[in-house]
């Protein structure tokens, strides 16, 4: 299917979709023949997390914001605000609609983007994707999973064409081209034991309270990745674990598979914020009353319930920077979520913005997620650079969106795979490092994680 080159519009239609495709066939036949697009997808239906999905598509020369290396611009922030100032927005929408994505931009924030967030901390590794990406939403389909109806919101033109072009697509089967044999070879219990114990003397003399110490693995598929091997992958990866902020994001030359099931920030139209730090992790058992005895684990062991409270301390401190001070709270303290491979303890902090924050400022202030470094951030994540010794790219940062409507919601990137065209794949996660640690424990909990990302039919570690 071909379309006459775009002229950005004014504003956006919204208009409902009548189509007995699958969410995935629909991303397929929208996307076709592009060389930006995005999924966002609330694979995990029974979550309350999990309203909309977002199915997108980047005209032909039509280009994101990306700023390549955060370490030469200071303005990146402003030209994001700039952008959503100027953004094209749906009219006529339905009142279901008015929390979701309605115009703006859909893309991440990776981990080194903390140069401009969090100046105290030095950026010492250069990731290979840039550091930040943001590709504007002028055509994509919202699918409610309430109702599981979709809407078309874009141009008139795209409308007129999309409408009977799905009407007369099939859904296909693409498992053929599932990238398979993948073998990653996790760090050595030796280095990464040794890893914690160095956190742990930085703990002993003051320097941090918590660590958030990961490892990176990498694997090489045997041919370059097109984009249909790469989303046949990200299809095995969510019925592995499905999240409700799972997301498959082309990027010209990379492809991000997440199954994330942590919020980093969401902001409604009426200004209230809401992050959920996951801070506890423990693998799934077969037998019920095994499991719900490793359920039941999280909420009792001391180490774990130290590490989420420290983590809800920073984070409430995050959000007071930019909330009317008194409306931060703890609704949920260490609840219990369940997914397909992991039980998770996961703490919720919410507020209210002030009337002078936008939420692109919201976001800046909080970032890095404190899920990801530890406390306090500036010194903690200078141990994490020369622990770790590398960039961390987009693990680590932030995904999701910013509506024109002042509405966003984005997630701590993890349980995510990140695809070159070319080929390699990395593959990384981790764990929390306090004073009582147990070095092995920490090895065999990064082990599970990486594991929760990554479907047996595509691979495994070595």
């Amino acid at each position: 299917m071909t379309t006459a080159p775009h002229t950005c519009p004014e504003s956006l239609t919204v208009r409902p979709l009548i189509t007995s495709l699958s969410v995935a066939e629909i991303y397929r036949t929208i996307s076709a023949n592009s060389d930006y697009s995005f999924w966002l997808d609330s694979a995990r239906e029974e979550s309350p997390m999990s309203r909309f999905s977002y199915l997108g598509v980047v005209p032909q020369g039509t280009e994101p914001l990306i700023c390549t290396d955060v370490r030469t611009t200071d303005s990146f922030a402003t030209d994001l605000e700039a952008a959503l100032a100027n953004a094209p927005q749906p009219h006529d929408v339905p009142s279901e609609l008015t929390e979701a994505l309605l115009g703006g931009y859909v893309g991440y924030f990776g981990y080194e983007y903390r140069a401009l967030t969090e100046p105290a901390s030095s950026v010492r590794h250069r990731a290979s994707t840039p550091d930040a990406l943001w590709i504007p939403a002028i055509r994509y389909i919202i699918h409610v999973h309430a109702t599981e109806e979709n809407w078309l919101i874009g141009d008139e033109q795209w409308c007129d064409e999309m409408e009977p072009h799905l009407a007369s697509t099939e859904n296909r089967d693409s498992a053929a081209s599932l990238l398979t044999g993948l073998t990653f070879t996790p760090p050595t219990r030796a280095r990464y034991t040794a890893a914690v114990q160095e956190c742990q003397r930085e703990i002993f003399e003051g320097n941090s309270y918590e660590v958030c110490l990961t490892a990176q693995t990498r694997a090489r598929a045997s041919a370059p990745v097109s984009k249909e091997s790469a989303l046949a992958t990200y299809l095995a990866q969510r019925d592995h674990n499905a999240a409700p902020y799972a997301a498959f994001m082309h990027c010209k030359d990379f492809f991000i598979l997440s199954s994330s099931p942590e919020r980093f920030l969401s902001i409604s139209t009426d200004r209230v914020s809401e992050t959920k730090p996951i801070k506890g992790t423990i693998a799934r058992a077969t037998d019920s009353v095994e499991d719900a005895a490793r359920a039941h684990w999280l909420t009792t062991d001391a180490k774990t319930r130290a590490e989420n409270l420290m983590i809800v301390d920073l984070l409430r401190n995050d959000l007071s920077r930019v909330s009317y001070p008194e409306t931060v709270q703890v609704p949920v303290l260490m609840g219990v979520e369940s997914y397909s491979t992991v039980h998770q303890l996961v703490s919720t902090v919410r507020s209210r913005l002030r009337a002078d924050v936008s939420s692109v400022g919201a976001v800046q202030a909080c970032f890095p997620g404190g899920s990801m470094t530890g406390a306090p951030k500036p010194s903690t994540m200078d141990i994490i650079d020369r622990l770790e010794g590398r960039a961390r790219g987009i693990y680590s940062g932030a995904l999701g969106f910013f509506s024109a409507s002042g509405a966003a919601n984005l997630s701590i990137v993890i349980r995510t795979l990140v695809v070159s065209a070319s080929g390699e794949v990395s593959l990384s996660a981790g764990g929390a490092i306090v004073a009582d640690s147990d070095p092995d424990a920490e090895y065999e909990e990064m082990l599970t994680k990486l594991r929760a990302a990554l479907p047996p039919s595509v691979g495994g570690l070595g």
